[in-house]
């Protein structure tokens, strides 16, 4: 991953709703969740919540698909994968324990329902 995608993706969580709306995409799994049914459960304006996606949309954190009448959205789990090895690549310095955590959170990434 170049550092110019990091920063990019980094910049889109960098904000309290961008952020929540994330981590309600990924505690939703690969299913999923509707635009509507987002900004309910987390209390944002649908405008606003257009303009969050948008933006993580755009820095390749969430995926979007038609289904019906609604558009449902979903973590890309494969960026946020790359994203995080990116962030630990270099880590450890020759203390492979240190990393064994972040290794068994991003198992998940590759199995997630």
């Amino acid at each position: 991953m170049e550092s110019i995608t990091a920063i990019n993706r980094l910049s889109a969580l960098a904000q309290t709703n961008r952020l929540a709306v994330f981590r309600l995409l990924v505690k939703a799994g690969k299913s999923g969740m509707a635009a509507g049914e987002i900004a309910r459960t987390l209390a944002i304006a649908p405008n606003t919540l257009s303009a969050q996606l948008n933006i993580l949309s755009h820095a390749g954190l969430v995926t979007s698909v038609r289904e019906g009448r609604s558009i449902l959205y979903a973590a890309d789990f494969q960026s946020m994968g790359d994203l995080l090895v990116y962030l630990v690549e270099d880590c450890c310095n020759g203390n492979p324990d240190i990393c064994v955590p972040i290794a068994e959170a991003t198992k998940c990434l590759q199995g997630c329902p």
